[in-house]
């Protein structure tokens, strides 16, 4: 397995992720105008700006083929940690080190152009992962026979449904063999049906040595998933290790 020098001197091998004292700010601003007018007007006017921490201070080192479930409540960061680690959002502080094609699905439409066919978005996705086109081709009927979006594969994806929007974007996804695969709780717009098939799926990549990353409200399936689990709240990585002892410490703070 492919392996590069870590910054401190350590071998980072292909599917690892090293989480390194990260914090995420957002900055927020009051008085924002909404209008050319307001801007003006105002322009003289010093805004308010308040900074709000999503993420302090988190410490995590995942190793190539671990599945880690990440739970917390609704704003605790766990979808801002997906992004840091995706390189969508840039830390404010600290280094996020991943090795290895990633793969990620976090939300409806991630990676897609509205206005590009289903067909056209699958050979943009793989020329971001950087694969040729001649890859996608061998790989296009099983993410079409996976995604079962059927005619509606060559129309623009603007006019596809939820569920075909995650179907086709998890096609994709686990199709273009990633070695990191970071999927938010997207999957749950799915049916039942689908949904299933994306388990049985997930733990055939798990068979082959990727590593996943699943953010889930799901706490019986994150405990049957995972192999540690981590527990983000308000910001803080309150636990990470064994999945019953995590998830029963973190039902227990909403139960007590």
């Amino acid at each position: 397995m492919p392996e590069r020098e870590h910054s401190k001197g350590e071998p980072v091998t292909a599917g690892s992720i090293k989480i390194n004292d990260v914090s995420k700010r957002f900055r927020l601003e009051r008085d924002r105008p909404t209008s050319i007018k307001e801007a003006i007007l105002y322009a003289s006017r010093k805004r308010q700006r308040n900074d709000f921490w999503v993420l302090q201070d988190i410490n995590m080192d995942i190793a190539p083929g671990e599945f880690i479930g990440l739970i917390g409540h609704n704003g605790s960061g766990k979808s801002t940690l997906l992004r840091l680690v995706a390189n969508i959002h840039e830390a404010t502080h600290g280094t996020i080190e991943t090795q290895g094609r990633l793969a990620a699905l976090l939300e409806l439409g991630t990676g897609f152009h509205p206005d590009l066919t289903g067909r056209e978005n699958v050979y943009l996705n793989g020329a971001i992962l950087g694969l040729s086109r001649q890859h996608m081709n061998r790989l296009l009927d099983d993410i079409v026979e996976f995604s079962g979006v059927g005619e509606f594969f060559d129309e623009p994806v603007r006019v596809y449904s939820s569920g075909m929007y995650v179907r086709l974007g998890f096609a994709v996804a686990v199709q273009v063999q990633p070695e990191i695969l970071l999927i938010d709780e997207v999957i749950a717009v799915g049916d039942e049906e689908f949904q299933r098939r994306c388990m049985t799926h997930m733990q055939t990549l798990r068979d082959k040595n990727t590593t996943i990353v699943l953010v889930s409200h799901d706490t019986d399936l994150v405990k049957d998933l995972s192999d540690r689990v981590a527990w983000l709240d308000h910001g803080h990585l309150k636990a990470f290790g064994p999945p019953t002892e995590v998830v029963n410490r973190y039902l227990g703070s909403i139960h007590p």
